[in-house]
């Protein structure tokens, strides 16, 4: 029963971790939930009323999660900082309060002040948020100049209680968060093979389902590296550790993906296209049952759950585990190999390669592992893992360039929400004379995090509707509350919590969270009425729309031009990861290919986002909406076969198994120049150079296109004709005309 529950536990911390990598969300949730909960209890033990006790919770919560950066000292530093800035914010919020003119001039100017500082990296941004919020508090508690002593008291008191949660309570370091998000990579890429078993297992009716639990799983894999990329440097003791762990992340995610994708072409009637894992709703391909024999099957599935067993079993040691290690790693040989077709041998040989990068993330995340129970295989495998870490600790980082220019995005943005808070002040005094600050609260959220027109008109509606639902929510919690204070205070907190972990999820929810919680404050102030739950709503209206309008008429980035810029920027970095790889893979000189493929990666997400707009579920164009659904999975599946040959490229030094080919270089040349062209297609509309197509890869090193040149060749080849189709495929979405080669 003990055991029992232990592993019940580990099943359940599991979960945890690979619905919300790194705690992240529940640590927000806490912290800030905890901030408030102490800021409440000492200000309540010393008397103060209700008014200083909104004032003090909303501060605590502002000076929670105002600060972003992920150093524990520079954490400290702001929060101290932070203080003076409330201190000043709220005092001009009071004093100004009663003088409408020069109190609405500061606030245009405190907005743009705010938002311009976000180029100051994470200080400057939470020194604005800060003083924007706490300014916003003075005058939703509608603080005189005559209340600033219990207000300064107990700005002081949520900050000391803020970093006192923060760094006693609920703490939190970078090695420790690396850490997390080390485990959900782990019980992600659990959920992944998991996926993959089912899909072995699907029927035909089955079949969409699980390939869409494939493409989640594959999705929330990726996502969860690029989480631990971004954490890397701060979590590790040196640069080469950080390497090194960056290599094996890789390398788990890319050998994960392609056992998927070779898995998902061994039951296709016909040859599974890689767009089909990166397509959302694309249908699945004709299957059957797997060729060869069952007793093939039957093993591929055994194999599969003991893959499973090796990834998500948090102690490497034991007889039983080392057999399946083992095991596994021998495929990796092909006298090892079972009696199948090629396509399910080519299973196996993934399988055989997942094992061995799930040893090497093992070796990497946890040291060196016990050895006496190796197959010669396995053996082996230690040996070639040893010897790329000694390549990887030898490698220099490059240093990255700091972007350089007078023109930025945040300057823009400053200008474009200060005119947008310029009308809602204007129109929510028209409204109200008193509650007019929500539809500058909603005209400062909408621009925060968005670039585009498009994207302020997707935040403004999920904002709208999220409020309009809250109100509902409101009007019932305040109903069922009354006058009851701690009641009240205690569902604020739950509210809160919610908030914050939802936040990442769902801004319509976030949005439902917040306004359901204004309406418990408005309750505890004792200034409730249907009139201003409804006032709320037209004023978030009000500042969506005043919101869109800035975004629209000054300095405009329209969606179609931010997401043209983002787009060349993918296509020149999937250029540069290709021509790099395929460059050391024909006998070129090293270079740093993991960044490059990260860079790309990291790019690719930024235009995932900008497309949001445009593959909304209510925008009416619908036909772009499926265009741009398109390119980004073709994209995807050109930044996963860049992956690829960049994880095969690095490996060239010091696998015994893979020689340079200086033929691939011309071979490949094609698919680099069709990029370039298709990129400045894009970037100059005027261009009419034509995207070519011609004989296969293997055909131009020499061969008919069907002969194998060998294991790790034949994956060379297969990535780089699957990124040259995909290349190819782009040409016709994004209207670049096509010529085919002469041979």
């Amino acid at each position: 029963m003990k055991a029992a529950g232990r592993s019940a536990g580990a099943r359940l911390r599991d979960r945890l971790a690979a619905s919300d990598p790194g705690l992240l969300r529940l640590t927000a949730g806490l912290r800030t939930v905890g901030a408030i909960a102490v800021t409440l209890a000492v200000l309540a033990s010393a008397g103060n009323d209700v008014t200083h006790l909104v004032a003090g919770a909303m501060a605590a919560m502002v000076a929670t999660f105002a600060i972003r950066e992920k150093q524990r000292g520079a954490q400290a530093v702001t929060l101290a900082l932070g203080l003076p800035v409330a201190l000043v914010s709220v005092s001009l919020g009071a004093v100004l309060s009663e003088r409408v003119l020069v109190g609405d001039v500061f606030f245009v100017v405190l907005i743009f002040a705010a938002v311009y500082g976000r180029r100051f990296g994470d200080r400057g941004t939470a020194f604005g948020l800060i003083g924007f919020q706490v300014y916003f508090v003075a005058l939703f508690v509608g603080a005189s100049a005559g209340q600033l002593p219990g207000l300064w008291a107990a700005l002081a008191v949520a900050f000391a209680c803020s970093a006192l949660v923060r760094f006693a309570v609920v703490p939190v370091t970078p090695s420790g968060l690396l850490l997390r998000l080390r485990q959900a990579f782990r019980a992600r890429l659990g959920r992944l093979v998991s996926a993959q078993l089912a899909l072995l297992d699907a029927g035909p009716d089955e079949m969409d389902k699980a390939l869409e639990d494939v493409r989640l799983a594959n999705a929330r894999l990726h996502e969860t590296a690029l989480m631990i990329q971004s954490r890397l440097e701060e979590g590790t003791p040196d640069e080469p550790t950080a390497r090194l762990v960056q290599r094996r992340i890789a390398d788990a995610e890319i050998a994960a993906e392609r056992l998927g994708l070779l898995l998902l072409s061994a039951r296709s009637a016909e040859r599974a296209d890689t767009l089909t894992l990166h397509l959302p709703g694309a249908p699945a391909p004709e299957v059957g049952r797997l060729p060869g024999p069952d007793e093939a099957t039957a093993q591929l599935r055994r194999d599969l759950r003991a893959l499973r067993v090796l990834v998500v079993r948090t102690r490497p040691g034991g007889t039983s585990v080392a057999r399946l290690r083992n095991r596994l790693l021998g495929y990796r040989d092909e006298e090892n190999l079972p009696a199948a077709t090629p396509a399910v041998r080519d299973v196996f040989r993934a399988v055989g390669e997942t094992a061995r990068a799930v040893m090497g993330l093992r070796v990497a995340l946890e040291g060196p592992q016990d050895e006496s129970d190796d197959s010669p295989a396995t053996a082996r495998s230690r040996e070639e893992l040893d010897a790329e870490d000694a390549a990887i600790a030898g490698e220099e980082a490059e240093e990255a360039e700091k972007p350089k220019g007078l023109e930025r995005p945040t300057t823009r943005a400053a200008v474009q929400v200060s005119v947008g808070s310029t009308l809602a002040i204007v129109g929510g005094e028209l409204l109200s004379s008193h509650r007019w600050y929500w539809a500058v609260l909603t005209c400062w959220i909408v621009f925060i995090n968005t670039a585009s027109t498009g994207e302020i008109l997707v935040k403004g509606y999920r904002r709208l509707l999220g409020t309009v639902f809250g109100v509902v929510a409101g009007i019932l919690l305040a109903a069922l509350v009354g006058r009851h204070t701690w009641t009240a205070f205690f569902l604020v907190l739950v509210l809160i919590f919610a908030m914050f972990y939802t936040a990442p999820l769902s801004y319509t929810l976030m949005s439902f969270f917040v306004t359901a919680m204004l309406g418990l404050l408005y309750t505890l102030l004792h200034t409730y009425s249907w009139e201003v739950l409804v006032l709320r709503v037209e004023e978030t209206a009000l500042g969506a729309a005043c919101g869109v309008v800035a975004a629209a008429l000054v300095l405009p980035v329209n969606t179609d031009r931010r997401t043209n810029e983002l787009l060349v920027t993918v296509l020149e970095r999937l250029a540069a990861v290709t021509e790099a790889a395929v460059g050391q893979l024909s006998g070129g000189p090293g270079g740093d290919l993991l960044d490059k493929a990260r860079e790309l990666d990291q790019a690719l997400g930024d235009l995932r986002s900008a497309t949001q707009p445009l593959t909304h579920p209510v925008t009416p164009l619908r036909t772009r909406r499926t265009n741009a659904r398109y390119v980004v999975a073709l994209l995807e599946t050109c930044a996963y076969h860049a992956r690829s040959l960049a994880a095969t490229a690095e490996l060239l030094p010091t696998h015994p198994s893979i020689a340079a080919d200086p033929r691939l270089r011309g071979a490949a040349g094609r698919t680099v120049r069709n990029i370039v062209t298709i990129a400045d297609r894009v970037a100059e509309e005027d261009v009419t150079v034509p995207v070519e197509t011609g004989p296969s890869i293997a055909s131009l090193l020499g061969g008919d296109g069907t002969a194998r040149y060998g294991r790790i060749t034949d994956r060379v080849l297969r990535h780089l004709e699957r990124l040259d189709e995909a290349v190819v495929g782009l040409a016709r979405p994004l209207s670049v005309p096509v010529k085919p080669t002469d041979r």
